[in-house]
């Protein structure tokens, strides 16, 4: 998608000239997810290269990160899944010793995990190509361009929130 510098982009019709609704792949939600997968599907591509971690177990280690041990529902929710969807990565780290498992003291039907040094090492991992990623990504938007560009993801991440609402009071 070219365009001159200094000219604001047109935002996108629902309808071409000839009247009939523009493909769905035209419309700002469908690339943006366009976007985000590509990301992520890069991400779980280097996070496999640098630690060796399936896209299950990068958002455990991820979301686990340098926080205190928690529940493994807790981590369930920080991830987005049930605690069954995740128990086999879970089985995996645990056996290659990247994290560990252990009762909660205050409650022992409760499992807690948290990540080992080399857990650690993996996120550190995570974390520093994660920012390469980010620089590389940003690195052509001058500051104000980013600037402006947070704002409206912002803004767009609210209406999404709010739609997101308003459909599970529809069900």
């Amino acid at each position: 998608m070219s365009q001159k510098p200094g000219k604001a982009a047109r935002p996108p019709s629902d309808a071409d000239r000839s009247g009939s609704p523009a493909p769905i792949t035209a419309m700002l939600s469908s690339r943006l997810m366009v976007l985000a997968n590509l990301l992520k599907r890069g991400a779980i591509l280097r996070y496999k290269r640098l630690a060796g971690l399936s896209s299950v177990e990068f958002g455990l280690v991820a979301s686990l990160g340098r926080r205190p041990p928690m529940s493994v529902a807790r981590l369930a929710e920080a991830v987005g899944m049930d605690k069954g969807q995740i128990s086999r990565a879970l089985a995996g780290l645990v056996s290659r010793k990247l994290m560990a498992k252990a009762p909660n003291p205050r409650d022992s039907r409760e499992v807690l995990v948290s990540l080992t040094r080399a857990g650690l090492a993996a996120h550190d991992a995570i974390v520093a190509g994660a920012q390469e990623r980010n620089r590389r990504l940003l690195q052509q938007l001058s500051k104000d361009e980013f600037e402006a560009l947070l704002v409206q993801i912002d803004r767009l991440t609210a209406t999404a929130a709010a739609m997101l609402d308003a459909e599970r009071d529809l069900g």
